[in-house]
């Protein structure tokens, strides 16, 4: 069978910048998104193999769906196919949050509220057919079916993100016990990345985790203070998105940088974006003290993505080495049944405890389920139809 062509760093970005344009709801609504387009729509990769992709950027500090299309840009496309993924996917939300820091509305009013919450209600539906659709491929058997059931529970009762990674680890664990010999390799991947370019990047993530602290100390330039604490944010945090609040807060209004008020009304601001919430850097380095504007902007935008993206650079080159030996193999089948939970718990909460909140919600949720998994419309088609719907009940209810 003849290899299917690559595609190039041009094409790869457009294709992530559209999503980066319509991917409301959250990090796990985006995997949702990446799915169908990757997976199903396009067949960059196969299920297995996102799955892998999902947990192994779950498992490292950083914004792991960004994370996630990086690798995606990475395999399909070489070094500038991450960046033109990165970019493409990160660039909508973080110019609309430079803009929201002067105080350009967004969405406002009873039509955009309404808006909003059809966007939401469309991810609810997205996400549902992630989770029915990787169950098929990565639970067929019992055994897999227990493992990501009790990935889900797990999630549910420990309301953190170390509840995603001891669930991702327990299921290593079990798939040792309970998947040997049920793991199924989906060949090499295609990771266009050296084992020096790798050497490079963990060694470049150390020294400016290390050094920054010090450069800032000795030299307390505003830039580096800036790039400093936005860096150490990105690198310290497991499970990204809203996990990184706290760890902002602390380097920003902590310091006096940012008042209580304005950070908390960025934070609203980037809730109804599309896209990762880490853009929220772009807003709250354009209001910071340090270096405010739009140089501002893009050095906290810079320094909280780069880590989790040196990261992945570091690790993909050995993971081919890793994932070539059966217990790997069987280990895997494990991690990727707890990825399979992990979305189900995720699809429960937050997902649909902050978006469905009345029958009408269920029926449009339904809607949009049956449109995506039975009629087979193109998601883009069925996210506006499902937001439009949103809109219109909050007009006649």
């Amino acid at each position: 069978m003849r290899q299917r062509n690559r595609t190039s760093a041009w094409g790869i970005f457009l294709r992530f910048l559209r999503l980066g344009c319509t991917s409301f709801g959250g990090p796990v609504a985006h995997l949702g998104y990446f799915r169908e387009e990757f997976v199903n729509r396009l067949g960059w990769i196969a299920d297995e193999t996102f799955a892998e992709i999902v947990a192994l950027c779950q498992s490292l500090p950083g914004p792991a769906s960004s994370q996630v299309g990086f690798t995606i840009g990475l395999m399909e496309g070489g070094l500038w196919g991450a960046v033109a993924a990165w970019t493409g996917f990160t660039l909508p939300s973080a110019v609309l949050m430079f803009g929201f820091a002067y105080g350009r509305p967004f969405l406002s009013g009873k039509l955009g509220n309404g808006i909003l919450h059809g966007l939401q209600l469309a991810a609810v539906a997205v996400v549902a057919q992630a989770v029915l659709g990787m169950s098929r491929t990565l639970t067929p058997d019992r055994r897999r079916l227990l493992i990501a059931a009790a990935a889900a529970v797990l999630v549910l009762v420990i309301r953190s993100a170390n509840g995603q990674l001891i669930a991702l680890a327990i299921g290593a664990v079990a798939g040792l016990v309970l998947c040997r010999g049920r793991g199924r390799g989906n060949g090499e991947w295609r990771i266009a990345v050296s084992r020096k370019t790798s050497a490079i990047a963990a060694v470049l993530f150390v020294v400016l985790l290390l050094g920054l602290p010090l450069w800032v100390a000795v030299k307390p330039l505003p830039t580096m203070e800036l790039f400093s604490a936005f860096y150490r944010s990105g690198a310290l945090v497991f499970g990204g998105g809203h996990v990184v609040l706290p760890l902002l807060e602390r380097v920003t209004v902590a310091r006096g940088w940012v008042s209580e008020a304005t950070f908390l009304v960025g934070y609203g601001g980037a809730q109804a974006l599309p896209g990762p919430l880490f853009t929220f850097a772009a807003y709250l380095g354009a209001v910071c003290k340090p270096l405010p504007g739009l140089r501002g902007a893009v050095v906290a935008l810079v320094g909280i993505f780069l880590p989790g993206l040196l990261l992945v650079i570091s690790v993909l080159p050995w993971w081919n080495w890793l994932r070539s030996s059966a217990p790997m193999q069987a280990a895997i089948a494990g991690v990727n049944a707890s990825v399979v939970g992990v979305l189900l718990a995720a699809l429960y909460r937050p997902v649909w405890t902050t978006s469905v909140t009345s029958v009408w919600d269920v029926l449009i949720v339904l809607l949009g389920f049956v449109l995506l998994v039975r009629v087979k419309v193109k998601p883009l088609l069925v996210v506006a139809l499902v937001a439009l719907c949103g809109a219109g009940e909050r007009f006649v209810l």
